[in-house]
């Protein structure tokens, strides 16, 4: 089976709000094997919502749509379906019923204008939302096609997906099913990656496999229609083998977990404690190990020190080093990463100091130079990065990256005690 999603509302073609219905809908089809074919951001214009709701129709066996539910004259999306269907719109009293109630329990009359949220094409099953007053609704065809209306706020259309429509679904679904799997890799650009695994590509020709950059690295999505459970998951692991060979270190994991659930992981395994010294990062470290509930059970704390003052006052570094080697240095980075870890008294220190730019560059330190230190009880060591970005942000999120893969490469990739 195949499906169309459609996402109405004029908010969604600006900058401020951002579609995650759709996002949460594919997932959820195919998990019970319906692919997602097409998907649609329509404004509210009558003209516009027409177009895409006949395309979805001529071309999809399932539609699902969310938003343009609610009580306002832009809220079209209940009028434009069942004129495209040809069926009448009535007013349903029990889902009349229930909008007046819920505004008495608040103490509240019902504006008139709600009663809209009543009307319902013919032949639709109405799907209950305790969360809110707009009812979703199931309409099926006479050509087959099934077209689900769910309201686009997200905690109403996942409650509703979850308790009404998916029990549905998987009643008239394919034994197909979609298999997948999630691999993240580090320290590799996008076509370095894909020159090491597309190799593997030709040993598998049923696997799609997606390739995904991101500011914390990339995602590859390996996957498999498959009626056979065992044989897909089976292929699945072998291909995913196959893949880990050529990306060796640079693999973070196979099943998904980010790399701050790795770090957690590692930590925790080894009843071990973090501490930060941030520069040119501004925090973001320290943001990124505390993501996690438990976190305060291996972070201990960080500082923001950019000031050649601060770095001296709150991580220990000797002012004499900074004037010697310049606070963007490795050896600055290595002693921010030894002064907070004594500081804090965790068990690892990372210390990072850089230019992220856009201004403050030399042609002997460039923007996206950075310089990023870990030390433990053995001593301490630091690495040099040169980001290519131009943008400030883009260079600190590429450090924060760097800094999360050195605290992961110590625990996998130990160095020798008298290598420190």
């Amino acid at each position: 089976m195949r499906a169309e999603i459609i996402a109405v509302g004029s908010e969604l073609l600006t900058s401020e709000r951002l579609d995650t219905n759709s996002l949460f809908l594919t997932a959820e089809l195919n998990r019970i094997g319906i692919r997602v074919i097409h998907k649609a951001v329509v404004g509210d214009s009558a003209e516009e919502m027409t177009a895409s709701f006949r395309h979805a129709l001529e071309t999809g066996d399932v539609i699902v749509s969310s938003g343009g539910l609610g009580p306002t004259d832009d809220d079209r999306t209940r009028t434009t379906v069942a004129q495209l269907l040809g069926r009448k719109l009535l007013l349903n009293e029990e889902i009349l019923e229930r909008i007046q109630t819920r505004f008495r329990r608040y103490n509240r009359p019902m504006p008139e204008i709600n009663a809209r949220q009543a009307m319902v094409p013919e032949g639709a099953i109405i799907l209950p939302n305790p969360r809110g007053t707009a009812p979703g609704l199931w309409l099926e065809t006479s050509a087959g096609r099934i077209v689900i209306l769910l309201p686009g706020v997200p905690s109403e259309l996942r409650a509703l997906f979850e308790c009404e429509v998916k029990p549905r679904l998987a009643r008239v679904a394919p034994s197909e099913r979609l298999f997948t799997r999630e691999l993240r890799i580090t320290g590799l650009p996008e076509s370095e990656v894909e020159a090491r695994v597309s190799p593997t590509y030709a040993l598998y020709p049923d696997a799609e496999v997606t390739i995904l950059a991101a500011p914390s690295g990339i995602q590859l999505h390996p996957r498999i229609w498959s009626k056979n459970a065992p044989q897909a998951e089976k292929l699945l692991d072998e291909m995913v083998r196959q893949m880990a060979l050529p990306l060796g270190e640079h693999l973070v994991s196979i099943n998904g977990e980010t790399m701050e659930e790795v770090i957690a992981r590692l930590l925790t395994e080894n009843r071990a404690t973090i501490a930060v010294a941030e520069s040119c990062t501004g925090g973001m470290l320290a943001e990124h190990l505390t993501n996690l509930a438990g976190s305060s059970n291996y972070f201990l704390g960080g500082v923001v020190c950019y000031s050649n003052q601060m770095k001296t006052a709150l991580a220990g570094v000797p002012a004499s080093l900074i004037e010697a080697k310049g606070a963007v240095s490795a050896e600055v980075a290595s002693a921010l990463a030894d002064g907070i870890r004594k500081s804090a008294a965790a068990t690892i220190g990372i210390g990072i100091t850089g230019i992220a730019g856009p201004g403050g560059g030399t042609p002997e330190k460039p923007v996206g130079l950075v310089y990023i230190g870990i030390a433990d009880e053995h001593g301490m060591h630091s690495h040099e990065y040169r980001f290519s970005a131009a943008d400030r942000d883009r260079n600190r999120q590429m450090a924060t990256q760097a800094a999360l893969d050195l605290v992961r490469r110590h625990f996998l990739f130990p160095r020798p005690a008298n290598g420190r």
